[in-house]
């Protein structure tokens, strides 16, 4: 048999006499084509195909066309890279942006979750808040002259001695929850007997500064951590701790007995967290960053003191007023 060649294409050349299954067959050698040169697969031996059809009976055109084909150009493609450029440096440029805002976020969530435990547990007179000793590590009053801390102050890097300097004499009392809540609660202003005063009848004034690691945020950061850098790192910050006496009318025709006997029943507490405290010296006054928020709450009942040795500690008792005359 001879193969036909017609119009580009090969047609189908009978190349195999089928003598049966398991027959040995000549299988052609080479067929010549004005564009290609096709073999065969099955040059020698038998084919597999011993009956039925051989799937390569009928042979292809094998011609291969050149058709045009769309591509960029350099041109077009650099065109397209300095546009993604562009996009990449703006979004770069917008990262650390976005990246600070986050933080400033967290930070503000922090304060405004542990401002509404600290208020509730002032306003109460808590004395079993004992956790507090694992956050608040010194309370400084600056009226008085005198410094509290504990154990975790070292751990926080706190150096009082850089920025107190008028405070030479400090106290590592704050062990207890009751110590921790009647510092904070030191009024304002302060009698010569070192009962609660008023603005216009007193003879100390008191100003308290607390150090404080945040109470809300990472479970990792929270005791038992003991591990020196995440303590170290975690997010602290001050707070100053106003216990005032509420405003009253001082003019000359206004009931001055009522007035006093409202500023003995009302008062205003005002906690100003300033964050972050910065890692070089957390007792630095002017080592802080910008983050500034203050709350507020009017708390009704006596503001006494529990004891009449050093340290003297104040509670509220929101069911104890004083009689109005």
């Amino acid at each position: 048999m001879k193969f036909q060649i017609s119009n580009f294409k090969f047609r189908r050349a009978d190349a195999f006499t089928r003598r049966g299954p398991g027959v040995s067959i000549r299988p052609f050698k080479t067929v010549s084509h004005p564009f290609k040169t096709v073999s065969h697969p099955f040059a020698t031996g038998s084919c597999p195909f011993g009956t039925g059809s051989c799937p390569f009976g009928t042979v292809q055109n094998l011609k291969f066309a050149v058709r045009n084909s769309a591509a960029f150009t350099l041109i077009e493609i650099a065109i397209c890279l300095a546009i993604i450029g562009f996009a990449l440096v703006a979004i770069i440029g917008v990262l650390p942006y976005g990246m600070n805002t986050q933080r400033d976020n967290r930070q503000e969530t922090l304060v405004g979750q542990d401002a509404s435990m600290l208020l509730e547990t002032i306003r109460s007179g808590s004395h079993g808040a004992d956790d507090l000793t694992n956050y608040v590590y010194a309370i400084a009053n600056t009226g008085t002259g005198n410094g509290y801390t504990n154990t975790l102050a070292g751990e926080m890097g706190f150096t009082p001695a850089a920025s107190f300097n008028s405070i030479t004499r400090w106290y590592p009392i704050l062990t207890n929850g009751a110590n921790i809540i009647g510092l904070l609660s030191t009024p304002e202003f302060l009698n010569s007997d070192g009962s609660a005063g008023t603005a216009q009848n007193y003879s100390t004034s008191n100003h308290i500064i607390a150090y404080v690691r945040a109470m809300s945020g990472l479970a990792a950061e929270k005791p038992p951590q003991d591990n020196a850098i995440m303590v170290g790192d975690t997010f602290a910050y001050r707070l100053l701790c106003v216990n005032a006496p509420i405003a009253v009318d001082t003019n000359s025709g206004a009931p001055q007995g009522y007035n006093l006997r409202l500023a003995d029943n009302q008062r205003e507490l005002r906690l100003t967290f300033q964050w972050p405290l910065l890692p070089n010296n957390k007792a630095d006054l002017n080592n802080v960053g910008y983050g500034r928020q203050t709350f507020r709450a009017t708390i009704g009942g006596q503001l006494a003191t529990t004891n009449t040795f050093f340290p003297y500690l104040y509670f509220y008792q929101p069911q104890s007023f004083n009689q109005a005359p």
